[in-house]
């Protein structure tokens, strides 16, 4: 586990940690690789309440990087209970306390997505896909959202 007091917070905020070590608990471990797909350690599953993977981190990452991960996990979880908008909050979080990571513009995309469900007002796409203009151009993201322009 990370020692970063900013990850550890996180964690113990959003999600029900639960550590299975490859070398010391190897019949779990083999189990839940086998049911999830595990392909290389470490893998981080965020599974919901359903026992539904929503969002997988494998190797390791630096904390900020790791944030943003998590963050994106809890986003997704939050939309697939169709909690569009703390998923909308989530992802918008990560755009603006995680602006340069991996992460940042997959959380633009799905931010305008939440905001859409929420309210089913097309105008929150066109929103979203100006946001790219400035923003995030280069990325598939971007590429995706300039169809609602």
């Amino acid at each position: 586990m990370y020692s970063d007091p900013r990850v550890v917070q996180f964690v113990e905020q959003n999600f029900v940690p639960v550590r299975v070590h490859v070398k010391d608990q190897r019949d779990e471990f083999q189990r839940l690789g086998e049911r999830f797909g595990s392909q290389w350690t470490p893998t981080t599953l965020l599974i919901d309440e359903s026992a539904t993977e929503r969002h997988r981190i494998e190797g390791f990452l630096p904390a900020d990087d790791f944030l943003s991960q998590l963050a994106i996990g809890a986003a997704k979880a939050a939309f697939a209970r169709k909690d569009y908008t703390s998923a909308e909050r989530l992802y918008r979080d990560i755009v603006n306390t995680h602006a340069t990571s991996d992460a940042a513009p997959e959380a633009l995309y799905w931010a305008g997505v939440s905001k859409y469900r929420a309210t089913n007002d097309p105008a929150a796409l066109g929103e979203t896909a100006r946001a790219f203009a400035d923003r995030y151009q280069d990325t598939s993201w971007a590429k995706k959202a300039s169809v609602w322009k």
